[in-house]
This record gives structure tokens, C-alpha cells and sequence, in this order.
């Protein structure tokens, strides 16, 4: 039997399979009902029993080593077939990574800059934190008017007769234009705004604008209507109507609401417009002579116009996105539907 176990030792010692049939082959060979170790544990019976509790530990051990050796060896083997050469081109990714899509905003933002440039509008850009004077005091807001009223804002400190504060609206880079360059001034002044707004479906306490200005010798308000149509029609269709209703802002006069035919109801009436056919886009109006002198810019000889828009509400209207909130949660399954991958 001594001799039989020694055999036994030294197959295993010499055992390099280079299959999974192998190996499982030396399994039966040694484990079956008919294998080696079987037929010793058998004759084990016959052993007397002075040897048996050395000879019963050495089986026992030799057992172990046997279904070891089976397991690491088809471990082993296993993951070579895993690792192995696969069909197809060996020379792509392993796997692809999920791509992100720019941002609806973005989107939209990027369109609506599209639209003014061919329309001959240079891009302006500015500070998210701002000055008093740029945000209020240079765009007609006295210290005390009620209409600083009309945007609750975020101010990072007050210590000063210019306190420092987040923007409310872009038109402080309009202000910046105005004092920097000479008319005639065609910009348009996109970014991120912060007003302290409770956050709802309609609103948010960060949102984007894009806002316009154009000064030059004799500028009407009807130069600023038809940049209006112009927009409306490259934006939304050809198809769409605008309307002009009277309104009020501090830095423009005349100043205007612009509204645009529903493009759900397709100006029929519907929950989206709330019955009207009309949707809110923008507001806009000639520049105060007020806000220009204010800036250096002679009022007698130049006159222009302003306007401005929040690229969420565009993106909204354009899309039928009912719920602000949704730009903001970046859940990919609501983002991934606009499609245009980053390159």
C-alpha cells in the first residue's frame, strides 16, 4: 500500500494538464468509483491494526492533495480560455464607454447665438459676480426704486456704497459693452444669472439669458421688431407670429413684452398657453437715453435697443419641456433624448 501511495505522490508531482478533459480525467482516474485512492481505502479495511492510524492519515492527506490539485488545475485552465485570442478585430476598445449629449441648454443657447451672429451680433461676455452699479445703478435702478424689488437678489457682501453680488440678468455685460466700446455696439451677452427664487416647476433660483443690444445713429423701434420676427421665424418656423405687449423696465423706453403664436397649439388655445395661443419669450424696448449717458454715450446722436430671454424658457417652448427642474437633476435618461453626442 506504502508503495501504491508513493506511485500516487509522484503522479501528482508530474500532473501538467493542458485541457479541462485532462484533468478530468485524472479526477476519475484517481477519485472514481473504480480510481486509485477508491481501491486503497478499500484495502484499507484489511490493514492491520497497529499501521491503520498511521496509513488512515496519510490516505487522507493524499485525498486532499488529489482534489486540490484537480481544483487549481481547472481554475487555471479556465481562466486561460477566458483570457484566450477571440474572434473580431483585436485592435478595437474592450468595450465602449457611454458618451454624454450636450446639455439642452447648451443646445439651445448655442442656436440662439447661431441666429444672431448671421444677423451681424458680436458675442459679449462678462462676470457671474458682479457690482451694484453694473447689475442696478448704471441701468437706471436708483438706490431706493421699487422695481430692485422685481429680482430678489443673492449679494455676497454690502460693505461698501457698491455692494458685490451675483447677477440677476446679463445686462450688466451690456454696461461693460457700453463702456469699453464706442457705437455702433452689436452684441449679444449670454451666461448664467441668480435670482432668489423659490424652485419650482416655472422657476429657479439659476437659469441662462441671452440678452441683445444694439446702439447706432438712428435706431428705431421698428429695427427692433423685425430682429424680433427674424429670430422668431429662424428659432420656430416660419410660421410663427409675434405680438408686442406693452410693459416696463427700468434701462428701455418704450419697453415691451414679446409673446409667440403657441407652437403646440399652433395658436389654437391649449393648457400649455393657457387658452391664449400666446407664449411669453422675451422681454425688450428702445435704450433709456438715461442708461446710454450713464455710460458715456452721447443720447443725442446714438439710440438703440435691448432685449433679453431666458434659454430655459426657449428650450421649454421648443422642446415642450414642462418642468424647469428637469435641466437641473442631470438624470441621463432625460438628457440622453436630445442626442447630439459631445465630439
Amino acid at each position: 500500500m506504502r508503495t501504491i501511495i508513493n506511485n500516487v505522490l509522484e503522479q501528482l508531482e508530474s500532473f501538467r494538464p493542458g485541457t479541462l478533459a485532462q484533468v478530468e480525467e485524472f479526477r476519475v482516474h484517481m477519485l472514481g468509483k473504480k480510481g486509485v485512492l477508491t481501491r486503497l481505502f478499500e484495502e484499507f479495511k484489511n490493514v492491520e491494526p497497529a499501521q491503520k492510524r498511521e496509513l488512515g492519515q496519510h490516505l487522507n492527506q493524499l485525498k486532499n492533495k488529489v482534489q486540490e490539485a484537480v481544483k487549481v488545475h481547472k481554475e487555471q485552465l479556465l481562466l486561460q480560455t477566458e483570457r484566450g485570442p477571440k474572434e473580431g478585430d483585436l485592435t478595437r476598445p474592450a468595450h465602449f464607454a457611454d458618451v454624454g449629449s450636450r446639455h439642452p441648454v447648451s443646445l439651445v443657447q448655442r442656436e440662439i447665438l447661431s441666429i444672431y451672429e448671421r444677423m451681424g451680433f458680436a458675442i459679449a461676455e462678462g462676470p457671474e459676480i458682479e457690482d451694484d452699479w453694473h447689475v442696478f445703478s448704471a441701468l437706471n435702478f436708483p438706490p431706493d426704486h421699487p422695481a430692485r424689488d422685481m429680482q430678489d437678489t443673492f449679494f455676497i457682501h454690502t460693505d461698501s456704497d457698491n455692494p458685490v453680488l451675483l447677477r440677476t440678468h446679463t445686462s450688466s455685460v451690456q454696461v461693460r459693452t457700453m463702456e469699453t466700446q464706442k457705437p455702433p455696439i452689436r452684441v449679444v451677452c449670454p451666461g448664467r444669472v441668480f435670482r432668489n427664487e423659490a424652485i419650482s416647476a416655472r422657476a429657479h433660483c439659476i437659469f441662462h439669458q441671452v440678452e441683445g443690444l444694439y446702439i447706432d445713429e438712428n435706431v428705431s423701434f421698428a429695427d427692433l421688431k423685425q430682429a424680433i420676427l427674424l429670430f422668431a421665424h429662424e428659432m420656430f418656423g416660419t410660421s410663427a407670429r409675434i405680438r408686442l405687449r406693452p410693459s416696463y423696465f427700468p434701462f428701455t423706453e418704450p419697453s415691451a413684452e414679446v409673446d409667440i403664436s403657441c407652437n403646440i397649439c399652433d395658436g389654437g388655445g391649449c393648457n400649455v398657453c393657457k387658452h391664449t395661443g400666446w407664449l411669453e419669450i422675451m422681454g425688450a424696448g428702445m435704450v433709456d437715453p438715461d442708461v446710454l449717458q450713464a455710460s458715456g454715450i452721447d443720447p443725442e446722436k446714438y439710440s438703440g435697443y435691448a432685449f433679453g430671454m431666458g434659454v430655459e424658457r426657449i428650450a421649454m417652448l421648443k422642446w415642450q419641456i414642462k418642468d424647469l427642474r428637469l435641466y437641473f437633476e442631470n438624470d441621463v435618461r432625460f438628457l440622453e433624448q436630445f442626442g447630439e453626442e459631445v465630439p
